[in-house]
Order: C-alpha cells, then sequence, then structure tokens
C-alpha cells in the first residue's frame, strides 16, 4: 500500500500535521509513526503547559504570527473537546532598573505585535501578587495553562476516528525518496507514501539527515530543570509569574507557572545536555556527544556563552543557587519549598557559525518537509504550524 501522507514525530506538531491532512484531505490515506509507545513523551509532555500570547516575538516573525494565531486556535481546540483550560494571565516582573528599561522594550514588542498588555507599577503589582517584589511588571492577560498531553490524546484520537493511522514503537531507521513516492523504514516494516512531514524534535537534524538533505545545523540538548512546589504553598501566587529575559539568551528564564491540574512549578533553567533523551540529572550518552564533538557549531555557542552556561551549571548542582535565581522576585520562597520534578529538554538548532536558531526552521525536499527548529512557543503554535505545512506536503503530494 502506498499512503497519501506518512509523518514522523507523535508530538503535538505531528500530531497536529497529521490531524490537520485529514481536513484538509478528507479520505486520504494516512500514517503517523511515533517510537515510543505514547503520545507527546517529549518535548511536548515536559513543558510548563502554557499558552503563550506572543509577546516576547519580533513584530512579523513566524513565531509572533503563529503564536497569536495559536493561542486562540488551542483554547477553541481545548473547549471543542472539553480539555480544562484556565486563562490566568502572565506577569513580567522586572526587579532592577536595567530590567525595568528592558521590559519597556518589551512592551512596545507586545504592543506592535497587537498583544493585549498592561503596564504596573510596583505597588500595584504588590496588591495583585503580595508575595512577588519588583519595581514594575507587565500583565499580559491572555496567557493560559493547559496540559499539552491532553490535547495530544485528543488530536491523536480526532487523526484515528477521521481513519488515519498511529503506530507506536516505530524506530525509523531508513528514509528514501524518489520523483513519485518517500519509502520510510520504520519498526522493521517499509512504508511508502506521496509525501512526508517529519516533526521528530530532538532527532530531527538525524532524519534530515538519513533522508539526505544537506542542513547547514545540529540539534543540541537543553535541559530544563524543575521544582515543584510544595502542596502547602502553592497559593503564593494566582497569575504565572516570569522574570524580564534576557536579549542575548534565547530562553525566557526561571519562572512561577500554576498547572491546570492545581500544582505549582518553578522553572525552567537551561543546561546543556549530555544526551538528547537523558531526563536524569547527569544523563550521558556517547553517541550524542561524539556528534557534539564533530560539528563546530556546537565549540561557537560554547565559548560565546560560556558565562552563561557556568551560572546555569551552578544553578543545576546546587539548590540554594536556583533557589536564589527564584528569590530575585519571590522573596519568600525557601529550600524547603522546593520538591524536584522530572526535566524537560528542549531540541535547540545550533547552526554552523554558532548562533541559535531563534525562529521556526524548515528544510523542504520535493516530497518531504522536515522540521529542524520548532522553539517555543511550539506547543502554543502547533495548530497553525500544522496548517502551514499540511497545506505544503499536500501541493508536494499531489
Amino acid at each position: 500500500m502506498i499512503y497519501d501522507f506518512c509523518i514522523i514525530g507523535g508530538g503535538i506538531l505531528g500530531l497536529a500535521t497529521a490531524r490537520e491532512l485529514t481536513i484538509q484531505r478528507p479520505g486520504a490515506s494516512i500514517v503517523l509513526l511515533e517510537k515510543e509507545t505514547a503520545l507527546g513523551q517529549h518535548q511536548t509532555g515536559h513543558n510548563s503547559g502554557v499558552i503563550h500570547a506572543g509577546v516576547y516575538y519580533k513584530p512579523g516573525s513566524l513565531k509572533a504570527t503563529l503564536c497569536k494565531a495559536g493561542a486562540i486556535a488551542t483554547k477553541q481546540f481545548c473547549e471543542t473537546h472539553a480539555i480544562a483550560y484556565d486563562t490566568r494571565g502572565k506577569l513580567i516582573v522586572a526587579t532592577d532598573a536595567a530590567e525595568l528599561a528592558r521590559m519597556e522594550s518589551l512592551l512596545g514588542n507586545a504592543q506592535l505585535n497587537g498583544i493585549q498588555v498592561e503596564r504596573l507599577a510596583a505597588a500595584e503589582l504588590a496588591a495583585r501578587e503580595p508575595h512577588i517584589t519588583g519595581v514594575g511588571a507587565l500583565f499580559i492577560p491572555e496567557t493560559g495553562i493547559v496540559d499539552y498531553r491532553q490535547i495530544c490524546d485528543a488530536m491523536g484520537a480526532d487523526i484515528r476516528s477521521a481513519g488515519g493511522r498511529i503506530v507506536m514503537g516505530a524506530t525509523v531507521t531508513a528514509i528514501s525518496e524518489t520523483d513519485t513516492d518517500v519509502a520510510i523504514t520504520a519498526g522493521g516494516l517499509r512504508r511508502r507514501s506521496g509525501a512526508a512531514p517529519h516533526s521528530a524534535g530532538l532527532q530531527s537534524d538525524r532524519l534530515a539527515r538519513l533522508a539526505g538533505l544537506d542542513i547547514d545545523h545540529q540539534i543540541v540538548p537543553f535541559r530544563g530543570e524543575y521544582y515543584d512546589i510544595r502542596p502547602e504553598r502553592r497559593n503564593i501566587v494566582h497569575h504565572l509569574i516570569y522574570p524580564v529575559p534576557d536579549p542575548d539568551l534565547p530562553f525566557l528564564g526561571i519562572h512561577l507557572t500554576p498547572m491546570i491540574d492545581g500544582g505549582l512549578t518553578v522553572g525552567p533553567n537551561a543546561v546543556i545536555g549530555f544526551a538528547r533523551e537523558g531526563y536524569p540529572k547527569f544523563s550521558f550518552d556517547l553517541r550524542d556527544m561524539l556528534d557534539f564533538a564533530g560539528f563546530p557549531g556546537f565549540w561557537r555557542v560554547a565559548r560565546n556563552n560560556w558565562h552563561s552556561a557556568m551560572s546555569e551549571f551552578s544553578n543545576s548542582l546546587f539548590k540554594a543557587n536556583y533557589l536564589k535565581a527564584c528569590q530575585k522576585y519571590c522573596p519568600t520562597l525557601t529550600l524547603d519549598d522546593l520538591v524536584e520534578r522530572p526535566a524537560g529538554i528542549r531540541a535547540q538548532a545550533v547552526m554552523r557559525d554558532g548562533s541559535l536558531a531563534q525562529d521556526f526552521l524548515f528544510t523542504e525536499s520535493a516530497r518531504s518537509l522536515h522540521v529542524g527548529n520548532a522553539p517555543s512557543p511550539a506547543a502554543t503554535s502547533a495548530i497553525p504550524i500544522a496548517r502551514m505545512i499540511a497545506s505544503k506536503v499536500i501541493e508536494a503530494g499531489a
């Protein structure tokens, strides 16, 4: 059998793409391949569960456009599928004069992106969140929280009900493309399709090279380590609390996030990982490390960011240092309040010149499309990204 479409990757973006194909091409034969035994097991299932509003992103960028559309689409999907979400709103807190200046720049960016935002003075911040200390803040009311694994499960159900197949435990070992189709070997079986979108996250660069594509980047894993706040202290904040981000770094900083299940987390940090899928601390994978060692961009990014890397490693190794970063805006937190929880791993595309890919990155051949970089807010933006990918691969498979 030759499928119309074969999708690799059972995270939220791969699932959203498969689902969108069932919508845009009703009756098409579709199969999705996932190497794990459940959906959303990597980046999707280990994030902060935030529905981002789109305040941070450069006006006109894919991130800005897709995030704003994605926030609306994600909430609509949740309502249609009876998935709980909560639009709590987010406070971005400045704790000194330098951060206050950066906050003003962020305010202008948000306004250019058409995001509803309110500037708060220190007294207004204290009135809204008595446990949070700052010299000012931005309030973004449309930021929400959700469990993205529930969204993945619902998308999987939609795909199956539309006649699509989802195959678990199917590790891809070969990809070849001709003028007429794409052949993918996974789980010992060879499947052919007219077009193939791939969203493989932490393994995306390897799959692109397996398919014979000449790419100029490599995935470098960044561990994001979290703590739960102990149950007795979960009510110290109502809103999501974020620091003002450092513009030189691609990550948003350690933040306090209420979870849809009633919990409260703090994190994540951003530590270079020594294993792409090594979630326990000190995980090491020789193949992954050899890949890094042979890629010049890795050494360039390490050299260019050594100071922040040392700070992040310090926060990772010493709980007291991690706490200090949190106490900058929430001084009442104590060591006893922080309870370890599983880490997440970001798939960050690093270019050969040592720069970090900041926006979505796609590589295309005649009949396939590879998602090379899908940074935050990829989960929020998954549905509109999928619409774009589906339109491209339908054209390729025609």
